[in-house]
């Protein structure tokens, strides 16, 4: 029988026992909901909850999102989405990594805050921050793409969380003359390495950028190389300076159209020699990243805009991690008189001119 207004009604077994509770709401404009419970109180929550809600137009059907576990969400996305990312390898370990762990089996609408906060700090023992952000941005996107497009009747529970804090940005820089070093070592290795070292230093390009380029996407004369492939996948125009037009023009043009025609493990490994050679502490390749970037900053003629036009971060926040400019070179500016200024003891020292063999002052313009 129905309790109260409520469209609660007992469930029985044949021998006269009570089982529980089942809920069953027809209301007009609404599909039809049928809901069974143990508890009475839980059926009188769930009733009066979904009534509340339909009279708002605000409820949602998740039964859909009850059925649906996560590995079924995960399956689809990589089928729908993740095979369509150029990054598509790396998401894939990921998925498959989700997929291992317990929350995989649970529905989508069954995951809450707290169930990714615990996986956030489960995760935070086993591997570094940025490998739990990527790992948490994932799962993010797939409850996205459920509600957006699936029509799942769910929220996101990975935006009620806090995400980890990533730890500060490497500032190796070259220091010294460990440039030179450096480049000399390279010189005594493969022909390609010396020349790819210093366009990586000119131009900020990525190491996969650098191995990627091809002669067709290099105009000496326009000095610019276009990226096709990079890492956020837009295509980038780099602009290039007079030494790295200086080192393209000394390349070997090779048959096949790449400008190197190497892969990254092989650039890898000769660099690695070449530092150990140069007795070199503490650099990774991709610090040449930092170091290009950073010397675009110095120069002071190249606006914020400019400098990730070149280099290709997507945001300023993304661009100071990767730019450290040093701090003796910062006190050199502050000391020195900003431009269009003149030394306080020479200003407002009248000007003089040689006229008719004197030297006579200058009056200055009055107008």
């Amino acid at each position: 029988m129905a309790r109260g207004k409520l469209p609660i009604f007992d469930r029985y077994a044949e021998d006269g026992r009570l089982l529980g509770y089942q809920v069953k709401i027809r209301k007009r404009g609404w599909p039809a909901v049928t809901r069974q419970f143990d508890r009475k109180a839980d059926a009188e929550r769930f009733a009066i909850a979904t009534l509340r809600d339909m009279d708002a137009g605000s409820w949602v059907d998740r039964r859909e999102a009850e059925r649906m576990t996560l590995v079924e969400a995960l399956d689809t996305y990589a089928a729908e989405v993740t095979i369509n990312k150029k990054g598509a390898p790396q998401e894939l370990r990921r998925i498959e990594r989700w997929k291992a762990h317990k929350l995989a089996k649970s529905s989508m609408a069954a995951i809450r805050r707290t169930d990714v906060a615990a996986y956030r700090d489960e995760r935070l023992k086993e591997v570094g921050p940025n490998s739990v952000r990527l790992e948490l941005a994932l799962l993010s996107h797939v409850f996205t793409i459920a509600i957006k497009e699936w029509g799942l009747g769910v929220e996101n529970p990975v935006r009620a969380i806090r995400m980890p804090k990533l730890p500060q940005g490497r500032d190796r820089r070259l220091a010294g003359d460990e440039e030179k070093r450096l480049l000399d070592a390279a010189a005594k290795g493969p022909h390609w390495l010396r020349p790819l070292l210093v366009l990586a230093i000119e131009t900020a390009m990525r190491l996969g950028e650098l191995v990627a380029l091809e002669w067709g996407n290099v105009n000496l004369a326009d000095r610019t190389a276009t990226l096709e492939d990079t890492k956020n996948g837009e295509r980038r125009v780099v602009p290039l300076s007079p030494a790295a037009v200086k080192v393209l023009e000394g390349l070997p043009r090779n048959i096949g159209g790449a400008v190197f025609g190497i892969t990254t493990n092989q650039v890898e490994k000769a660099f690695s020699s070449a530092r150990e050679a140069a007795e070199i502490q503490g650099l990774h390749f991709h610090d040449l990243r930092h170091e290009a970037t950073s010397r675009l900053v110095a120069r002071g003629n190249l606006g914020i805009v400019e400098i990730s036009a070149i280099t290709g971060h997507k945001t300023l926040a993304m661009l100071k991690r990767y730019t450290h400019p040093d701090p003796k070179e910062l006190a050199a500016k502050l000391a020195a008189p900003a431009p269009g200024t003149a030394p306080a003891a020479k200003r407002g020292r009248p000007r003089k001119a040689a006229v008719g063999g004197e030297v006579v002052p200058m009056r200055g313009n009055t107008e």
